[in-house]
């Protein structure tokens, strides 16, 4: 990301943010609401344009092409290709609700990438077993906790076969006894050397996972650095009555 800049209205959601984020690293972005973690995170996946500013995935420009010296924006076929390098989980599951757990999973191989569906079927098995849910294939979402629906939409995103994982505080829709069950899958993909931008309030989690953390606030990114760094001795006074509020 560079100088990426977004305004809705005359509210300014992200101010100039710069970042870099390496394969297989797992960066977890803390803050108060408002101050811009999700819009990033949207930004990333194209659902947010940026009003200025660039994000390159593997060195490819991210919903816009250069021609000269000027900026296009890309088709809806362009960005939904570029796109499906990213998979995403929302704060809601967004499960397709007539479908099984299964065929939530198979969906998009299928219909999207035109993958045959004996294979998406195998992979989508293989996939709800990593999350904990080999036995509920053929269930469907309204026959699931909340937990098990948000690992369904964890293997979702992965049947793609996604370079990026972004993560837009997957837990906090969740009773606190499915808390754990979530994170423990995200724990595991992120040992598997996946690639994961993950918006969080898990303090916790984030000490035990992340390679980096980032303090967001008012749209900027304060501080940035490893979790000792960044949660047990910050730098920033924004930061330190950032932590003091939530640990308190």
């Amino acid at each position: 990301m560079r100088d990426v800049a977004v305004a809705f209205g005359p509210f300014q959601a992200l101010r100039g943010v710069s970042l870099d984020v390496e394969a297989g690293q797992v960066l977890c972005f803390v803050g108060a609401s408002g101050s811009g973690k999700t819009t990033l995170l949207r930004t990333v996946n194209q659902l947010v344009p940026v009003d200025r500013g660039a994000i390159y995935l593997d060195g490819e420009l991210q919903g816009r092409r250069r021609v000269g010296d000027r900026l296009h924006a890309l088709g809806e076929g362009e960005i939904a290709r570029q796109r499906m390098n990213t998979g995403m989980v929302f704060q809601r599951f967004n499960l397709f609700a007539h479908m099984t757990a299964l065929q939530n999973v198979t969906e998009g191989p299928v219909q999207v990438q035109r993958r045959r569906p004996a294979e998406a079927r195998a992979e989508a098995l293989d996939l709800l077993a990593r999350v904990g849910l080999a036995d509920k294939a053929g269930n469907y979402p309204a026959q699931l906790s909340g937990g098990q629906q948000q690992r369904v939409a964890i293997a979702r995103a992965l049947a793609m076969k996604p370079k990026l994982m972004l993560f837009d505080e997957p837990t906090s829709a969740l009773d606190p006894e499915r808390v754990g069950e979530v994170l423990a899958v995200m724990k595991r993909l992120a040992r598997s050397g996946m690639t994961m931008m993950v918006v969080t309030h898990e303090l916790g989690f984030a000490r035990e996972v992340a390679d980096r953390v980032v303090y967001m606030d008012a749209g900027a990114i304060v501080e940035s650095g490893s979790p000792a760094e960044v949660l047990g001795a910050p730098r920033e006074a924004r930061t330190r009555a950032f932590l003091s509020a939530v640990i308190a």
